[in-house]
C-alpha cells in the first residue's frame, strides 16, 4: 500500500480509503469485521464513516459496528485513521437534531464517540454545508472539541469551491488550520469538481477524498457483467447506462487493451489526479477489497490518461472552462 499526507497535514493515510456505508444494511457484522481486518492486513489505515450511516436499520448502526471492532482489539483503533461526519438529522425531527450549530456539533460528536467506543476522532467532517450557521460559530465549536482532545482535524464534504474559501478565510481570522480535506463525488463520469472544487482544494491545501469512484458500478465493467448475466441495472442507473453506453463500451475495451479490470482502472485514474488523497471504496466482499488495492500499483502514462479524457471529457478550471 502507498501512503500520502492528508492535504497539508503531517497525517499519513493510505491511498485507498475504506468506506463503511454498507456495514449494517448490506454487510452483516461478521463480514464487516472481516473486511476491516483484511483492510489492515493490506495496509489500509484510513477508514471513513458517518453518524447517519446504517439508517436503513437505524442511524448510527454503522458507527456501532466499527466500535464493536475497536473493542475486540485496542490495536485496531491505534492503527486506524478514523473519519466520521456530522450534519444529518439523528433524531425524530425535533429542533437542533442536525446541521452544524454549536449545540448539534457537541451532541453529535459525543454520540459518535460513544458508538465508536473511542475517545477521539482523527477527522471530523461536515457532511454538507450549513447555510444557516455562521462559520464563526462552527469554528468555535470545533476549537472546543480540539481543546478537549475529542477531534484532531476537521474536513468538509459536498462543499462548493466558494464554501471551502469561506470556511478557510473564517478559520484564518482565528488562526486555525481550518479544513484539511474535502470529500466530493468524483469519477470519470462525474468530473464537475474540476471546475472550482479541485482548484480551491489545491490552493488551500486540502486533500480530496472522492466518493462513488465507480459511479454506482457503471465504471466497474457493467456491460461485461450485463452480457454475462451477472448484473442487471434498474432505474436511474439503467437510464444512465443507455445514454452513455457507447462511451462505457469504449472504456471497457480500453481497460481490456491495457490489461486491467475496469473498476481498477477507474480507481487508478483518480489516483493520478491533482489533490486526490485517495478514493473511498465500499466493498461488500473480500474480492472487491482486493481489486481496489490492486489499483494502487497501476501506473498510467500520458497517452493512457489522454485516451481516458477522450472517452470521458473533463473540465478546465473556471473561468477558462466557459470563458477566455
Amino acid at each position: 500500500m502507498d501512503f500520502t499526507h492528508l492535504g497539508r497535514t503531517g497525517l499519513s493515510v493510505s491511498r485507498i480509503v475504506l468506506g463503511t456505508m454498507n456495514f449494517g444494511p448490506h454487510t452483516e457484522v461478521g463480514d464487516a469485521h472481516a473486511i476491516m481486518d483484511a483492510a489492515h492486513e493490506k495496509g489500509i489505515n484510513f477508514f471513513d464513516t458517518a453518524n447517519g450511516y446504517g439508517r436503513a436499520i437505524y442511524p448510527g448502526r454503522t458507527e456501532e459496528i466499527i466500535g464493536e471492532w475497536f473493542a475486540k482489539d485496542p490495536a485496531n483503533r491505534h492503527k486506524t485513521v478514523l473519519a466520521t461526519k456530522v450534519y444529518g438529522d439523528m433524531g425524530d425531527g425535533w429542533p437542533n437534531e442536525g446541521k452544524l450549530s454549536a449545540l448539534n456539533i457537541r451532541r453529535a460528536l459525543d454520540a459518535s464517540l460513544k458508538r465508536l467506543q473511542t475517545d477521539y476522532i482523527d477527522l471530523y467532517q461536515f457532511h454538507h454545508v450549513d447555510r444557516d450557521t455562521p462559520w464563526e460559530e462552527i469554528w468555535q465549536a470545533i476549537d472546543v472539541a480540539i481543546q478537549q482532545g475529542k477531534i484532531l482535524y476537521a474536513g468538509s464534504s459536498n462543499f462548493a469551491g466558494w464554501h471551502i474559501a469561506q470556511a478557510q478565510e473564517a478559520a484564518a481570522r482565528r488562526n486555525y488550520i481550518g479544513l484539511v480535506s474535502e470529500q466530493s463525488i468524483y469519477n470519470l463520469l462525474v468530473r464537475d469538481v474540476e471546475r472550482e472544487v479541485l482548484p480551491a482544494a489545491q490552493y488551500y491545501g486540502l486533500g480530496v477524498i472522492p466518493w462513488s469512484p465507480l459511479q454506482g458500478g457503471l465504471l466497474g465493467g457493467v456491460i461485461r457483467k450485463e452480457n454475462e448475466g451477472v448484473r442487471r441495472l434498474e432505474g436511474r442507473s439503467k437510464e444512465t447506462l443507455e445514454r452513455l453506453r457507447p462511451q462505457i463500451e469504449q472504456y471497457e475495451a480500453f481497460a481490456d487493451e491495457l490489461g486491467h479490470e475496469p473498476g481498477e482502472l477507474a480507481l487508478a485514474w483518480l489516483l493520478h489526479q491533482p489533490a486526490v488523497t485517495g478514493p473511498i471504496v465500499g466493498p461488500r466482499t473480500m474480492e472487491q477489497l482486493e481489486s481496489a488495492v490492486r489499483a494502487v500499483d497501476i501506473k498510467l502514462d500520458e497517452k493512457a490518461l489522454g485516451r481516458l479524457d477522450e472517452i470521458f471529457p473533463g473540465y478546465k478550471t473556471s473561468p477558462e472552462d466557459y470563458a477566455w
